[in-house]
Parts: structure tokens; sequence; C-alpha cells
């Protein structure tokens, strides 16, 4: 512990309680939940959290108004800051050059694995592929530490392979949770702290001084803003912590991702509220297309056509990666492409060799757009992954592809794409939206299902248009309605498949019955979840 730094932060905050942890204590809590972590989270808690929860009653708003048939638009207020020449603060040595990186959750052998990999970079993950029990974030955060140290080690007791870190490791980036999602097992003065401060106080209070003594800095993803404002949020709390701990303004890098549809028309505004902090933005892919579905969930005229038909060549989707190219390169910020959800298929050469052609195609078509780098979630997709990129770029990046060509309005990014709901694709949903959920309620928020990568996003999407196809009566391709009744019996019928395909001990007991009642309960209800990650943390330990 700093002993400066917690000087400064004590002689800066009032009188008054303290932290209170709620959470059971665990093996290595005290290393994580440190003085020192504990007053700048507390310290963060008190001065920012009145505003967080005003940003999160303006998206309430905001969506009242699209349920009333108001469109997303650029805004007119902030018409000087698009059309300036100003440009991000340059980044660190290490950030230049992003050209794969890997995606994973806080477990001790993905982060022994995601860092040796032959990647730029690694993204711990306390968000979308992380299910936050109080035991995945105490030990996600321990295992952090130990990483950042390079004392971290795995046995497999099945094997007793011991794993531990190469001589050459990914740069480390972090992902806290988003500003919506709370953290029950933390309280000051009896409110319940937010998750995204949780996350990002606990990393950079303990791991700072480490971190800098590697030549490296406290480097993070933002996810889920919806803003500008939320945006100018994360800088003031990034610009606090620097001054609490003793830290040169703007060692916080941070790249946003561009997942929800409100965010797309604020790029240039988001970059600027973090323009010394920031580290560029991504396309988050199956968020975006989550809250294109979410943004427009009372509106038939926005329904969607099965999930796997909504791939990055649609125009909607096209032109925001094009939007967020053109924007990053402008203002000398990298633009990092979206995820590879498919994984090595070992038992079937094959469909390995299709699954594969697929990431390649993908990747050759987000470096030649002009993206800088690119996301995998498995570390045997590294070099198909970095192929396109070696072939196209000279340098570390592709700063200067500035694509002045690039033209687009509201209506290209509004664009609802035309194609079938299938039966098929409604069973897929149902049978991925429940194998997820109960995943993540017993504590696994990353899941290969069927030859992909499954996480908290993409289980979205799948709630997210059972619910749209049921509200609306959708009509599939054999021209039936979807109704309460058809939906009764593709669940019935799919946690039968479920069944014959994971056994019935676990059918039966255990939280799949939960996980079922939970999709069934938010597809079947008037109003539409927010988060499928809301209601389920209340079932979480």
């Amino acid at each position: 512990m700093n002993a400066e730094s917690q000087a400064r932060l004590y002689s800066r905050e009032p009188s008054g309680p303290k932290l209170e942890v709620l959470g059971p204590k665990l093996e290595r809590s005290e290393e994580v939940l440190t003085p020192l972590a504990l007053q700048l989270l507390a310290s963060l808690h008190r001065r920012f959290n009145p505003r967080r929860l005003e940003l999160l009653a303006a998206r309430a708003k905001r969506q009242a108004e699209f349920d009333d048939g108001a469109l997303p638009d650029f805004l007119r207020a902030t018409e000087a800051v698009r059309a300036g020449n100003w440009r991000i603060s340059p980044v660190p040595k290490d950030l230049e050059d992003r050209r794969v990186e890997i995606t994973g959750p806080v477990d001790r052998k993905m982060i022994i694995n995601a860092l040796n990999a032959p990647v730029q970079a690694f993204m711990a993950d306390f968000e979308d592929a992380c299910s936050p029990t109080w035991g995945n974030v105490i030990r996600g955060q321990a295992n952090l530490k130990d990483a950042v140290r390079r004392t971290i080690t795995y046995e497999d007791e099945a094997t007793g392979r011991v794993y531990r870190l190469a001589e050459r490791t990914a740069t480390l980036i972090v992902r806290p949770r988003g500003w919506h999602l709370p953290e029950k097992h933390l309280a000051v003065n009896g409110d319940t702290l937010s998750g995204a401060l949780c996350d990002f106080a606990l990393f950079i209070a303990n791991n700072y001084e480490a971190l800098a003594a590697r030549g490296t800095g406290p480097y993070f993803y933002l996810p889920k803003i919806e803003s500008h404002l939320e945006a100018r949020l994360w800088n003031d709390v990034f610009v606090a912590a620097e001054e609490a701990l003793g830290i040169a303004r703007g060692t916080i890098k941070a790249t946003v991702l561009i997942e929800t549809l409100p965010a797309a028309f604020e790029m240039d505004e988001i970059l600027y509220e973090l323009r010394e902090h920031s580290a560029g933005l991504n396309c988050g892919r199956w968020d975006y297309i989550f809250s294109f579905i979410k943004k427009f969930r009372n509106r038939r005229e926005f329904l969607l056509p099965d999930r796997a038909t909504v791939t990055m060549e649609r125009h909607f989707l096209k032109s925001y990666v094009e939007l967020l190219i053109k924007t990053c390169h402008r203002r000398g910020a990298h633009a990092i492409g979206g995820m590879a959800a498919q994984i090595p298929i070992r038992d079937d050469p094959a469909a390995n060799e299709a699954a594969m052609a697929r990431v390649r195609a993908d990747k050759l078509r987000e470096a030649r757009a002009g993206h800088d780098g690119t996301w995998i979630a498995h570390p045997g997709l590294a070099g198909i992954a970095r192929e396109p990129f070696d072939a196209v770029m000279t340098g570390p990046n592709q700063l200067p592809v500035l694509r002045a060509e690039v033209n687009v309005t509201a209506k290209d990014l509004l664009s609802v794409p035309e194609g079938e709901i299938t039966e098929a694709g409604l069973r897929n949903c149902i049978r991925v939206g429940v194998q997820y959920l109960e995943a993540w309620l017993r504590g696994n928020g990353c899941v290969p299902l069927y030859h992909l990568m499954e996480d908290a996003a993409t289980a979205e999407i799948c709630r997210a248009q059972l619910w749209q196809c049921l509200h609306h009566g959708a009509r599939t391709s054999d021209r039936q309605p979807v109704t309460v009744e058809r939906f009764d019996r593709l669940l019935a019928a799919e946690l039968d498949r479920i069944h014959h395909e994971v056994g019935a001990a676990r059918l039966t007991h255990g939280v799949f019955p939960t996980a079922a009642r939970l999709i069934e309960q938010m597809t079947k209800s008037e109003s539409f979840d927010e988060f499928l990650t809301l209601p389920a943390y209340e079932l979480l330990s």
C-alpha cells in the first residue's frame, strides 16, 4: 500500500461512514480489499454515484422517447465538437500495435493462456464474459494482481500440468462492468456500489505501481456507454483517481466499446470527452445488435431476422463500422474490430475448416475497411486473425487510412436488414439463451455452445429477439405467427433437446429450471427488461 496515496485520499475525504463489505470473507480478500482500494472506492462512490444514477435515469427518459416514435440522430448541440480539428493524446508504446486482441474471463488459467497467446493485448473481462459472483470478483482481482506481478501460476489437477507466464506476454487491458450494474456486496452509507467503480478502483489501486514498474499502465475497456455524458463521467473518475493516487494525468487509457445505438451517433463526442485518456473505439457488434432491438422494441417495423443472418455486411452494421473507422482515424485514435465468436472444432475437420474460413473472411473485411486490430475469443484463432492485418499494415496500425469518402447518415445507421424469421432461429435462441443463463447462474459467464463462444451479449440478442417476435406476433417463414402457445411448445421441445445433450440430472436439478423459468418470464413479460443480467444478478450469491 502506498502511504502517500492513502494520506492523500484521507485528507480529501469528509469524515463519515466508511465502505462496508457485505460479502463473505474469502481467501485472499484482504489482498484485494486493501485499505487504499476501499478508500478510493468510497471516495469515487461519494463523488460520482449521484451523477451515475442521473445518467441512468436519462437513459430511461430517452428510451421512453424512442418508444413514442423518436429516432436517434446526431446532436445539434455538439456540432462544433464534430467539426473541430482536435485529436486525442498519443497512446503509450504498448498500445500502438493492437492488431489482434484476445478477450476472456478473469479465471486463472484463462489469464495465463491469454497473456501467453501470440496476440498484442488481452482484455480481462469483468463484464459480459464474467458472472459477477462475489467469488469471481475477488478471485478475478487477485488473479490479475498476480498476473501484473508475473507470479501467477495454475496447476491442472487432472493432468498435473503447471501453467506459467512466458517471457513475452500480451498487454493487459481490463473491462469493468457497465454503469448499470450494481455490486451488492459493497455499500457506503447503505448505498449499493456501482459494479463499474468497484472493478475499476480495486484494479487500479492495487496495481498502478506494479504496472508502472513494468513499463505499462492502467488500461481499460469501457462497456455499454450510451452518451458522451457517460464518457465524461468516466473521464472525471479517471482524473479523480489519478489525483488521489498521485499518478500523472492522462496515464489511464481507455477504449470505449461502441455497442449501443445511441453511442454510434456520438462517437466524436465520446472521443472528445476522453481525449487525454482515450485509446480508441471498438465495434462491439453483438451488444450493438442487441441495442438496436432494445431501442426499438415497441416498434414492429424494426423486427430483425434470425440473428445468424444479421452479419457485418448488412447496411446498418457496415455503416456503423465505416463511421467508427473514419471518426477514430480523423482523431488519431485506434479503431478496433469486433469479436470472432468461432472456436476451433477439434472433432470435425470439415466443420472446423468452414468455421475458420468464416473467421478469415471476417478479419479480411475488417483489415480492408481500415481497422487497426480485431478481437478473438480463442488463442487458436490468433494466426488466422493476424494474417489479413499483416498483409495490409506496413506499420503498427492503419491510422493514416482516413476513409474520407465515407459519408454515413442517420438513415444508414437505422436501416433495418431484410430477412426471414425462422422456427429454427427461434429454437436456437431458446436453446442458447437457456443454456447460457444456466451456466451464468452457476458462475460461468463465457460458454462454448454449438461451436461458438457465447457471452452475455449474444444471450441478450437471443432473449431480445424472442421477446420482439412474441410481442409483435411476428410470422416465421412458414407464415405462422409467434404466439404464447407456440413459444411454450418450442420451449418444451428445446428443453427436451437440452435434456438429451446435457443429461437429465443437470436439466432437472441445479439451476436449469431457474434459467428456463427466467427466460420464459422475460420473453412473456409485457415490458422489456433492460438487461438480462439485472434480474439474474439477484439470484447470484
